[in-house]
């Protein structure tokens, strides 16, 4: 009993040194250093009276432009297109002779400038005309039903002696002779005129008021081409409202 007490203590003994040896040759731990403490920097001292230094700006971010597509290229038109109408079905239209249909036609691709246009309908006199055409697109109607008419004339009126100057004028409401001449003034309806013809040669417009007077007119400067011009401008018209057209 004593023996293994003996031993017991010789144990102890020898795990205690190992104990102090290991921990001898342990480095000891390094203590934790904290961060020295910052000090908060002064304000800038301002001097008495003055005004505090503005802080100085914070540049602005420069903004990219978005980029800016090109505009398109207009379309510029350069060649002309008409659209031909008519108040009367089955009228045929040309241009420059060459027949193109029956109204209403559209004709593209026309060279600006003249071009003759003729358009004609059964019961109604043709039209022919020389028309300009610009770039783009525009619109022509022709009225057959439509009486238009405003002719002026400067005329003499011969009496059996002596003469009187004045106006004819004529609209579809009527001939009018506007003179100084009270008792040679007048106004007629178209359809009223019994007789109504030019003599080229003579260089006479007879005019005749049915149950009324005969009256001669002829040009002051003894143009026989007004005269005929004149007569054939009011006598379509005239056969047209006597046909009731």
């Amino acid at each position: 009993m004593r023996r293994l007490v003996v031993i017991m203590v010789v144990g102890a003994a020898g795990a205690a040194a190992v104990f102090a040896l290991l921990t001898e040759s342990r480095p000891p731990p390094r203590p934790i250093e904290e961060p020295p403490a910052i000090a908060p920097s002064a304000p800038p001292i301002t001097p008495k009276g003055a005004s505090a230094p503005r802080a100085a700006p914070t540049p602005a971010r420069p903004i990219a432009a978005s980029p800016v597509s090109p505009p398109a290229a207009e379309v510029v038109a350069t060649t002309g297109t008409l659209v031909i109408e008519s108040d009367v079905p089955e009228t045929s239209v040309f241009i420059d002779r060459v027949y193109l249909g029956n109204a209403p036609v559209t004709v593209p691709n026309l060279a600006p400038g003249p071009h003759r246009l003729n358009m004609s309908v059964t019961g109604y006199e043709g039209i022919a005309e020389t028309i300009e055409v610009a770039a783009g697109t525009h619109t022509i109607s022709i009225k057959f039903k439509e009486i238009t008419l405003d002719e002026r004339l400067a005329a003499t009126h011969k009496h059996g002696i002596g003469s009187c100057a004045g106006t004819l004028r004529a609209t579809p409401q009527g001939l009018t002779y506007d003179t100084t001449n009270a008792d040679d003034a007048f106004t007629a309806p178209l359809t009223s005129l019994e007789v109504f013809e030019v003599d080229y040669v003579g260089k006479n417009l007879r005019v005749k008021i049915r149950g009324g007077n005969t009256y001669n007119f002829t040009d002051p400067e003894g143009n026989a081409d007004r005269l005929y011009l004149f007569h054939q401008a009011v006598g379509k018209v005239r056969q047209r409202l006597m046909s009731g057209k």
